[in-house]
């Protein structure tokens, strides 16, 4: 009597399906990426970082007072008068264009609105400023 022959199992996983569907999923988040990304690209400072020592760099800032007037002074000005916004981002266009490589500051009161520092921050952007540095006060020490 012949026995029939038992066939060998294939114990292989095609993996050909599973790498198109890995391509399809690159595919559509490297489209939708981009399109979620918002915001500002800001440097914030760390809690122990230290001050910057740039005493022979020009630098730009722009300040926002607490009755929300907006100022403007590059290097050493003593005295800068209130300016609109729409000012700040044709001065930071121009400074920008002479000399890219000045860092940009942003002085805020804590009292001041976040959407308005936030509307600050997004005309410099639009005026060139790609790295933008916030100024602020070293907490106090402890006793």
């Amino acid at each position: 009597m012949d026995r029939p022959r038992r066939r060998k199992q294939m114990a292989e996983i095609n993996v050909v399906p599973l790498i198109d569907v890995m391509l399809v999923l690159l595919i559509v988040f490297m489209i939708t990426a981009p399109l979620i990304t918002q915001g500002i690209k800001v440097d914030l400072p760390r809690a122990d970082a230290e001050p910057v020592e740039n005493a022979d760099e020009i630098t730009l800032v722009v300040s926002i007072n607490a009755e929300e007037s907006y100022f403007i002074s590059l290097g050493a000005e003593e005295d800068p008068q209130p300016v609109a916004l729409e000012r700040i981002q044709e001065d930071v266009e121009k400074i920008l264009a002479q000399n890219p490589a000045v860092p940009v500051f942003v002085e805020a009161d804590e009292s001041v609105n976040y959407g308005v520092v936030t509307r600050l921050m997004s005309t410099l952007a639009t005026a060139g400023a790609e790295n933008l540095r916030l100024i602020t006060q070293p907490p106090a020490a402890e006793l």
